[in-house]
């Protein structure tokens, strides 16, 4: 048992580096050399990756959760990894110290914002800031807003701060999910399988069974975030697609692996972001117009059993689960699960097409093929 600081202290330290060794030892696949802020697939050299095998995203999660589980007991110490020579270490280090909620170690990622040159890492640093709720960080994101220069920074700076400012720090929920990605769980679902039963909260904090759609046709529909143009196309085509939908029977449901505030600031329940510009109208569509449960989906805990490969690839700077699509028939059973190789590969139409004629077949025409 640790009998005081110091103690607790050189725990810590030994815990951290083997975790922030096997981090430095992944071969990851790179940034895109331009922004810096978009994953290519290192034999195809474009936007995302091919290989529905790769590990890249288990391993981001699960240094996130180890390394929450130090910085809940010493976040200096994760802290150090802020500074590494390693963008993987410095990026994930911040995103366990934003889900440890550690505060106490403000005045590092503060630093780390305004100083480092890679903007992932700047992003990361945004977003534990407005997890972690500190206050006395708010000049310091408001100002560098004014200063940044990339536009995926600015919009992370926004958030963080309005974060704060609404008191929405991140959920013990969302710890406790971390804490305990199911690996062993980890998809992914096939066609014939039984499909994952779950429970999830929606935006609004009601919880929603799976079980509630046996009966009907149900499709899962895993989207990024609310900065991402795809998955507003694709609310515009569920909203415009209501009345077909229901003539066939199907419930929808949306997952987003984000804590509550994010999910809901997707559906127009929090601030509307300046990265929208002239679509000013979104947050009343979408509070009048949105027909399906969208589920805070926290981990991605439940995407990883039907193999959403959580935290897969940058987009936009935020690791994220491949776009994942899964239509699962009236008596629970998958029919079709389709795994995206780019943050764009699927179709909202080409789903529904699918469930009116029971011919479970498709492939984007921009599908990024894997070279093993």
């Amino acid at each position: 048992m640790l009998t005081d600081g110091a103690s607790a202290t050189s725990y810590a330290a030994t815990m951290v580096e083997p975790i922030l060794e096997r981090i430095r030892s992944h071969d990851f696949h790179p940034l895109e050399p331009a922004r810096r802020t978009f994953t290519v697939d290192r034999a195809l050299g474009q936007p995302g990756v091919a290989d529905l095998d790769d590990d890249d995203g288990r391993m981001r999660l699960a240094a996130v959760r180890d390394l929450t589980a130090v910085a809940l007991r010493a976040p200096l110490q994760v802290a150090t990894g802020l500074v590494d020579d390693d963008l993987d270490v410095r990026y994930l280090s911040a995103a366990a110290l934003g889900v440890a909620r550690a505060s106490d170690a403000a005045e590092e990622l503060e630093r780390m914002l305004l100083e480092d040159p890679e903007p992932v890492a700047r992003v990361y640093a945004a977003i534990a800031l407005g997890e972690s709720g500190a206050t006395g960080s708010l000049e310091i994101l408001r100002a560098r807003r004014q200063q940044e220069t990339h536009p995926d920074v600015r919009h992370q700076l926004e958030l963080a701060a309005s974060q704060i400012e609404a008191g929405a720090v991140g959920s013990e929920a969302q710890r406790v999910a971390f804490l305990n990605v199911p690996e062993r769980r980890f998809g992914p679902a096939r066609s014939g399988d039984v499909a994952p039963t779950f429970s999830l909260e929606d935006t609004e904090g009601r919880a929603w069974h799976s079980a509630e759609a046996r009966g009907r046709w149900l499709v899962l529909v895993w989207v990024f975030a609310d900065w991402c143009p795809v998955c507003h196309r694709e609310f515009a085509e569920l909203i415009a697609l209501r009345e077909a939908f229901a003539d066939e029977g199907v419930q929808v449901v949306t997952l987003e692996a984000h804590d509550t505030w994010r999910a809901r600031l997707m559906v127009g329940l929090e601030i509307e972001p300046e990265l929208w510009g002239s679509r000013e109208w979104f947050r009343e569509v979408y509070t009048e117009r949105i027909w399906w449960p969208h589920l805070v989906d926290l981990a991605g805990a439940v995407g990883a059993g039907y193999g959403t490969d959580p935290m897969a690839f940058a987009v936009h700077g935020e690791f994220v689960n491949r776009p994942t699509t899964v239509i699962v028939d009236p008596d629970g059973m998958v029919r079709f699960a389709y795994r995206g190789t780019f943050w764009g590969d699927r179709s909202i139409e080409a789903t529904l097409e699918m469930i009116r004629t029971q011919e479970f077949r498709f492939e984007h025409p921009d599908r990024l093929v894997f070279h093993g």
